[in-house]
């Protein structure tokens, strides 16, 4: 029987960013076997995310520029080659910034060919969910396997990854090769990228979903390494294996949020994700009031509901919008850039505020803060959107 593309792709980045995760909690075993410093999963959370930035530029030309199938092929070869890094034991944040590489040039790809393989607003948004929930599912159930092969083999986890690299990157022969523009120059294209970003900031939609998006990645990657070091203070618990499940919770709740969008938030209302901000806003403060399991596993379940409603429709409308600005892949690679710089931004003060000894729940409430303060931008943006809108 024969695969539908769509479906093809689903699985492609499922088994991908299954191995992503994995990863950060067979570091985490290795830090704490090699008795790194606690901070120090911070600086191998920042090798990956500086690959993103450093290559923001070049990597939507090359996803661009050729079929977007063979990308994803490079890509997960790429990672594969950070998990061989991890055999050869090499420092942990070197062997994470080699997949992150991978990651980078995977990521424009993945999103970018989404319109080419759908064919109506309503498809593309429940495509966009539909790979949202796949990542997230993976994000979920590769964070759970990862902390518990790490805490039953490290050689055998990190096999494992390999496998599931190695798995993705045959799935991906299967995508339909559509060709790309060979007409564009790498070296022309990387100083237009910086156009591009200003094209997409000019327009209020697109930065509208480029701020929204940004923000939620920054407070998702910061809580997620202040949980890590939350749940030992406030519950008690410190198994890797443990840890992960608990972390994982909150891919439960993105990836039920991410599946339930298309109902919850048309794709022209798509301004409307705001209320789903505020209210991971207020479950993320939550945790600094509360020493208890199950709240705080409701509460994970909470915050991971409302971000997946919240950034879903953003993710639509701007792949939407960008592809005919200025183009798919470098949509998504200007979307990478502003995203893990934002997340670099915030991991780097997090490690900064963890090795300086500052409390955890101190951390958490300057997160909040701060996404506060991004959706207050858009609370403002989305009167005038809605007035354009209603306009049209």
């Amino acid at each position: 029987m024969k695969i539908k593309p769509l479906n093809t792709l689903y699985l492609t980045q499922f088994l991908s960013a299954f191995a992503d995760n994995m990863i950060l909690f067979i570091t985490l075993a290795i830090i704490q076997r090699d008795a790194y410093p606690d901070f120090y999963i911070g600086v191998v959370q920042a090798s990956f995310l500086v690959a993103y930035v450093i290559l923001a530029p070049f990597v939507g030309a090359f996803a661009d520029k050729n079929a977007k199938s063979s990308v994803l092929l490079i890509g997960n070869a790429i990672k594969s080659l950070g998990i061989i890094a991890l055999f050869a034991h090499l420092d942990p944040a070197v062997c994470y910034g080699i997949v992150g590489i991978g990651a980078a040039i995977y990521s424009p790809a993945k999103y970018g060919i989404l319109p080419t393989l759908t064919h109506s607003d309503t498809e593309l948004l429940s495509a966009n969910a539909k790979i949202e929930g796949y990542t997230i599912l993976a994000i979920l159930t590769g964070s759970v396997c990862g902390g518990l092969l790490a805490k039953y083999s490290l050689p055998i986890s990190i096999a494992a990854c390999l496998a599931l690299y190695l798995l993705s990157l045959a799935m991906t022969t299967l995508i339909p090769r559509v060709a790309g523009n060979p007409d564009i120059h790498y070296g022309k294209e990387a100083k237009l990228f910086w156009k591009d970003l200003a094209v997409l900031m000019k327009d209020r939609t697109t930065r509208f979903s480029l701020v929204g998006t940004g923000s939620f990645w920054m407070a998702s990657s910061v809580v997620r390494l202040a949980i890590i070091a939350w749940v030992p203070m406030h519950l008690g618990i410190h198994s890797v294996d443990q840890i992960s499940m608990l972390v994982a919770v909150t891919g439960i709740g993105i990836m039920i949020g991410a599946l339930t969008t298309p109902k919850l938030i048309p794709a022209r209302k798509y301004y409307n994700s705001y209320v789903f901000g505020m209210i991971m806003i207020v479950a993320i403060l939550l945790f600094t009031v509360i020493s208890n399991l199950y709240l705080t596993i409701a509460l994970l379940l909470l915050v991971g509901f409302s971000g997946g409603v919240f950034i879903v429709p953003m993710n639509t409308v701007l792949q939407d919008k960008g592809q005919n600005m200025v183009g798919a892949g470098k949509t998504i690679a200007v979307q990478n850039l502003v995203e893990n710089a934002l997340m670099l931004l915030g991991v780097g003060a997090y490690t900064q505020i963890s090795q300086a000894g500052i409390s955890t729940d101190i951390s958490i409430v300057g997160i909040a803060a701060i996404l506060a303060g991004f959706i207050a931008y858009l609370v403002v943006q989305r009167k005038r959107l809605k007035a354009v809108q209603a306009a049209v």
